[in-house]
């Protein structure tokens, strides 16, 4: 066992070489705040935070004009390609990439001294080692800015102790006026605690529809209540190790509060979803919604996480919201919208089209069909094409009918049949057609178990959107047996809610170490944009990768042919397709 000196000597050693990464969680959870007055002259506080916000975010200077920035000492650029939050993040807190550490720009951090550590209390000096104090007991790193010292940084990039700024920050041309305006967005970033968070718990809600089955909705809430009692007994613990001292205090700080989850029974038609999110919050506000399910179109909820600035994280959908600019929540990915997406970019690199030769999509007039048609449409646009036929099945129609007169009419070289299992049959009459088209797509979310059933003589024109991992191919192959739950027991989750809520779990959890005490919603959102990726067996996507203001975590898609025989494979035609 080692002896005490050791184990501060250990303590000291880690506690140096992570200071400069840890440096400004400490400053400014420890900083007192300024008011964020928004006093300038002529203009409200909303309007000054508003033009500020845009200035910080955007680049944009008040009067519509993008702010002059200079880079490598004299180089003029538009500031839309340096704005603010390309380094400091949304939250201002700063970040950590390709070596460089962007500190943060929130008023309670700008408006204190900076110390290598911070300065300590004479109680907590107490609880130091005396070789370890000077690291907090150094003169200040640089003193507090004011904002006459800050305006100047900004202009010329040398800061309070006349140290020059890293070369990557640019200096800004700004006027008085608008320097102010930034100035006192700066001091608002931060400057409240967000909702849902106290000296101890941290509360979070995780919304389920009821066109869910109760034993998904049981396995969802299991799952993420079992991560929050067993995070809830590292609290315990960290709050024992904090009387032992400043240190302790500081290396367990991101276990100190407690979580708390609620479920959020969302009933009815979803018209009436918004309201019942309003009355939930309206009762017991929240940090950020987890997870979450439903069968059904996601857009109330994301409509209300926006309005609310409330983060959502991972919900299990296939109908997320596809926005490029919505800000809120974060998806696996664009759902059955994205193999849509797939099927348009692989189609875009190996088919050569003649103008003659028509692009058919048929589907059902179901959400997972106008999901699927949307996201192939909108990508054919974008690569330059002709736009796509359109045909939706009429009622009492079936499939096979359909097809034969869509052959017939439209003699599709290309066939986009978003249909589930009665496609087999389907593609079994066009095998033995004389008009078959030369390629015809489906889909794997659509399909499910009956992937496997596709017919062996339409397998080699037959392309699938698989948007997995390739290691689960053997589980849409045949469908899986429903044990029987012995009586008490929790309900046996499906692969799709196991899987998510474990990745869920991983990315949580990462999210909350990089937190450490600084509950900001903003700043959660900013650090899921920088957690490492993660890839199977963790997901069951082959990869989840994130970047600041992504919102889609799983980018790809493969394409991909089933092999012949009963026991079919499947054959990559396409590598993991980025979007």
């Amino acid at each position: 066992m080692k002896g005490p000196g050791v184990l501060w000597r250990s303590l000291a050693r880690g506690a140096v070489q992570l200071g400069a990464c840890i440096l400004a969680t400490v400053c400014w959870s420890a900083a007192v705040a300024g008011e964020a007055r928004g006093d300038v002259a002529g203009l409200s506080r909303e309007e000054t935070l508003r033009l500020g916000e845009r200035l910080y975010r955007t680049g944009i200077l008040p009067s519509g004009k993008p702010v002059t920035a200079f880079v490598q000492g004299d180089v003029a650029v538009e500031g839309t390609m340096f704005s603010c939050v390309s380094c400091h993040m949304r939250s201002g807190f700063g970040s950590y990439e390709g070596g460089v550490m962007t500190t943060p720009t929130t008023g309670k951090y700008l408006y204190q001294p900076v110390y290598i550590l911070r300065q300590l209390s004479p109680a907590e000096k107490e609880t130091i080692p005396k070789y370890f104090r000077p690291q907090f007991e150094a003169p200040p790193k640089r003193p507090a800015y004011t904002d006459e010292t800050l305006a100047a940084a900004l202009r010329t990039g040398v800061d309070p102790s006349g140290r020059a700024f890293n070369y990557v920050m640019p200096r800004y041309s700004l006027n008085d006026r608008d320097m102010a305006i930034l100035i006192a967005y700066l001091k608002s970033l931060a400057a409240e605690p967000s909702p849902g968070v106290t000296e101890t718990t941290v509360r979070f809600a995780t919304v389920v529809t009821d066109d869910v089955s109760s034993a998904e909705r049981d396995a969802l809430m299991t799952t993420l209540e079992n991560y929050a009692r067993g995070r809830n007994v590292m609290a315990a613990a960290a709050e024992t190790r904090s009387k032992r001292g400043f240190l302790s205090d500081w290396m367990d700080a991101a276990y100190r509060r407690k979580l708390s989850i609620s479920r959020w029974e969302l009933k009815g038609p979803p018209a009436t979803w918004r309201g019942q999110l309003e009355e939930y919050y309206r009762k017991e506000p929240v940090f950020a919604l987890l997870g979450g399910i439903s069968n059904g179109d996601w857009r109330p909820i994301h409509d209300f996480s926006e309005e609310h600035h409330i983060p959502c994280l991972l919900p299990l959908t296939d109908f997320p919201v596809v926005s490029e600019t919505d800000w809120y929540t974060v998806y696996f990915s664009k759902g059955l919208y994205q193999e849509g997406e797939a099927a348009a970019r692989f189609l875009g690199k190996t088919a050569e089209l003649a103008p003659e030769k028509p692009v058919v999509q048929f589907y059902r007039d179901t959400p997972e069909g106008r999901a699927l048609a949307a996201g192939f449409e909108k990508t054919w646009d974008d690569l330059g094409r002709r736009p796509p036929v359109t045909r939706v099945l009429r009622e009492g129609e079936t499939i096979s009918e359909a097809l034969d007169r869509i052959s017939e009419q439209e003699k599709p070289a290309v066939l986009l049949l978003w249909a589930g299992a009665e496609a087999g049959a389907a593609l079994n009459a066009l095998a033995a057609g004389a008009k078959r088209p030369e390629a015809v797509f489906v889909s794997a979310s659509l399909m499910k178990y009956d992937l496997g059933t596709l017919p062996d003589a339409a397998r080699d024109f037959t392309y699938i959107t698989f948007p997995y991992a390739l290691s689960l191919a053997k589980n849409f192959m045949t469908k899986p047996v429903q044990r029987p739950v012995r009586k008490g027991a929790p309900p046996v989750p499906d692969q799709r809610i196991s899987s998510g809520t474990w990745s869920l779990w991983l990315i949580l959890n990462d999210a909350l170490m990089m937190l450490g005490t600084n509950f900001y919603r903003d700043r959660f959102l900013d650090v899921v944009g920088m957690i490492q990726d993660k890839a199977p067996p963790y997901t069951d996507y082959e990869r989840l990768s994130f970047g600041p203001g992504q919102r889609y975590a799983a980018k790809g898609c493969y394409v991909v042919q089933l092999t012949h025989g009963a026991n079919p494979g499947l054959v990559k035609k396409s590598e993991w397709v980025i979007h």
